[in-house]
């Protein structure tokens, strides 16, 4: 194994120690009165706080190790900015298809008057739906796709 190899181990084993002793320890201390027992809320805000941490690193390495791959292969590169503007195309055309209409629903006059919910914040969430109904649309037909094409070869 490579040195860079051990050190990927060996990290990846402390982040595991690591979550798995946050989330037993969340789990001996359960009770069910959270809004009383600050403990218990300490508990699960470290627990939260842990996983946007994993989130955020987990993130910032698939993007460098993508543009370090970008960078060192010509072919990944033209892959990689093809793949980057197909993401820019599905986010404008959610962004074009979204309204600012805002939803009703119960407690949303909560929302607009503490200035939570405003006709921008549901431009960009409607964004994001219609972006995520539009990806799942073309995994589900990439799927499909590949496997009628596997079919006929």
């Amino acid at each position: 194994m490579s040195k860079t190899g051990k050190i990927v181990t060996i990290v990846l084993w402390a982040l595991l120690i690591v979550s798995a002793i946050l989330i037993i320890s969340l789990v001996v201390n359960i009770n069910e009165d959270v809004k009383t027992d600050p403990a218990m809320l300490s508990w699960v805000n470290t627990n939260l706080i842990w996983a946007y941490i994993l989130v955020i690193f987990g993130a910032a390495v698939a993007v460098l190790a993508s543009l370090f791959h970008m960078f060192t292969d010509k072919k990944a590169a033209k892959g990689g900015l093809i793949s980057i503007a197909f993401l820019g195309v599905v986010a404008l055309i959610s962004y074009l298809l979204a309204s600012p209409e805002i939803p009703q629903f119960i407690g949303v006059d909560k929302f607009i008057a503490d200035g939570t919910l405003n006709e921008q914040v549901a431009k960009l969430v409607d964004t994001g739906l219609y972006a995520t109904y539009i990806l799942l649309v073309l995994a589900v037909l990439a799927v499909a796709s590949s496997s009628v094409m596997r079919f006929f070869r």
